[in-house]
């Protein structure tokens, strides 16, 4: 593996990434893009130096290996936890084109060890810039509206779009393109499933940071450790991709099959990270009314019940997305379609009512409680930690923390990040209902049903 200075080393390629509206040739030396990548590289330090580091390309065999593998992701960044989630969707979708062209599975049989073989890192890039949104791919005004093949050549072809919301593209080694759709005949040259190098000719980069931007990280204790906000807006200008780096080349019958991969194990992922913040949010919740006395109160002992029901709900459902998981003929495990959609449809259509309970039982501290730093001045300080003061135990500083905590995570740039990534991170809300629907045995509830009508149970 490697080390986090050798990551470093490892983006200075010439890749062509942005920022603010410039090109960012130092990436390490970058007030805010440079925090991103010092974090990705502790990343790297802290797994290779795991006793037990989670293995970056294993398909697990049975439910115990998935449930350590999906616990570990987390502990590596969401850099390592995108790699994963890449390789695992390409693979599950090598056995789901098994009747194409057989040189699909070696390509990517021989990419994931390339990938693993060199410890890169992955990220997927599958949501095309659409266009409008009425139209198909092959009706659009602007056919690089979808990303889409433009010239087909003996050894490759060149392809020319952008791929959007691309968390830490930048970051990366490897970009790999998927059509985010199913297509339809006359969309062969959008039906393209390759990988890129970050620093292919071509490619471009623009990023968006919601990380702060603030002298004292105080304020944020958590945003300010936690550099992974950075998202890609991915520009392919005629880039050429070589023909063992193609996954799928206008077979248009196939073009889902990877966007429906790729949403089993992103939506995985997405629940298991889902249930651990449910907890965070009960904890949250229980401390603010604490701080402010009303703990006891009848419907703020209501509303945490709301938000213990959510938090129960989240790990029930990513317990059975795993329990309730399948077996492929190789004997590889994968978690359930069903289990898995059901949950993070849960959790993230319910996600915004949760927010509102926590800021309620908060009240408005959370946005106008003093900083750090107004604590520490002995002129006003003492004043801010006297009228901040709430129920006995809770000095007026030891309040603020709690509303600073609650404001950083849920109400601010990454609170805001958060409530739009947790309803669109593997698809939005449609598209779970979609799969739920296509997985759930609707047969066998008839037939209950009809048991009852009958008289019979």
């Amino acid at each position: 593996m490697m080390t986090g200075d050798e990551y470093r080393q490892s983006l200075i390629d010439g890749r062509a990434t942005y920022f603010d509206g410039e090109r960012v040739d130092d990436l390490a030396g970058h007030p805010v893009l440079g925090k991103t990548l010092a974090y990705a590289a502790g990343n790297y330090d802290k797994r290779r130096g795991s006793n037990d580091p989670t293995p970056l390309t294993a398909t697990p065999k049975d439910e115990d290996e998935l449930q350590r593998i999906m616990s570990g992701l987390h502990d590596y960044g969401l850099l390592f936890l995108a790699t994963y989630t890449s390789l695992q969707t390409i693979r599950t979708a090598a056995a789901r084109i098994e009747g194409l062209d057989p040189a699909y599975r070696s390509r990517i049989e021989n990419y994931v060890d390339y990938v693993r073989d060199n410890d890169l890192r992955v990220t997927q890039c599958i949501t095309d810039a659409k266009g409008d949104r009425t139209k198909a791919p092959k009706d659009q005004t602007d056919k690089d509206a979808y990303l889409h093949v433009v010239e087909r050549r003996e050894d490759g072809v060149v392809i020319r779009g952008a791929k959007l919301h691309i968390s830490l593209a930048s970051f990366g080694h490897e970009l790999l393109v998927m059509p985010t759709k199913s297509m339809k005949p006359g969309e062969e040259e959008y039906s393209i499933a390759c990988a890129v190098p970050v620093n292919a000719p071509g490619v471009k980069i623009i990023n968006i940071s919601f990380s702060p931007r603030v002298d004292d990280d105080r304020s944020y204790p958590h945003s300010s450790k936690v550099h992974e906000t950075v998202e890609g807006f991915v520009i392919f200008d005629d880039v050429f991709v070589p023909n063992e780096r193609i996954f799928l080349n206008g077979e248009f019958k196939h073009a889902a099959v990877f966007a429906h991969s790729l949403g089993l194990w992103e939506r995985l992922a997405n629940l298991s990270h889902m249930a651990e913040e449910a907890e965070q949010l009960v904890g949250l919740a229980q401390l603010a009314a604490e701080a402010n006395g009303i703990d006891r109160v009848g419907h703020v002992r209501e509303k945490i019940a709301e938000l213990i029901t959510y938090s129960c709900i989240m790990k029930a459902t990513a317990s059975a997305a795993i329990s309730e998981s399948t077996w492929s003929d190789e004997g590889d495990v994968f978690p359930s379609e069903l289990y898995t959609n059901v949950g993070k449809y849960y959790g993230a259509a319910n996600y915004h009512s949760m927010i509102r309970h926590l800021h309620d039982i908060g009240g408005g501290s959370i946005l106008t409680a003093p900083s750090p730093a107004d604590f520490d001045n002995p002129e006003v300080g003492p004043f801010a930690d006297k009228y901040m003061a709430g129920k006995d135990g809770f000095s007026g500083e030891k309040r603020a923390k709690v509303f600073h905590a609650i404001r950083d995570l849920t109400a601010d740039t990454l609170g805001g990040w958060r409530m739009v990534t947790n309803i669109q991170a593997g698809g939005g809300l449609f598209a779970q209902r979609i799969v739920m629907r296509s997985h759930f045995d609707m047969e066998h509830a008839k037939g209950l049903a009809m048991n009852l009508i009958d008289g019979e149970g």
